[in-house]
């Protein structure tokens, strides 16, 4: 868990002094959006690797 909290400082530490407010908003949307599209993949193929790999 204190894994967890240390990235989550890293994540709110990283937009500290970006002045474009929008920018900083893009940018973190972009990341959530990032973590959701490895989070499938990763399922995707977890998936592919318990029943099978057939297509």
């Amino acid at each position: 868990m204190g894994t967890l909290l240390h990235f989550k400082n890293l994540y709110l530490e990283a937009f500290d002094d970006c002045k474009p407010e929008f920018v900083v908003f893009l940018l973190k949307g972009y990341s959530v959006f990032c973590a959701l599209m490895l989070g499938m993949a990763v399922y995707a193929f977890l998936y592919r690797a318990f029943t099978g790999f057939e297509f």
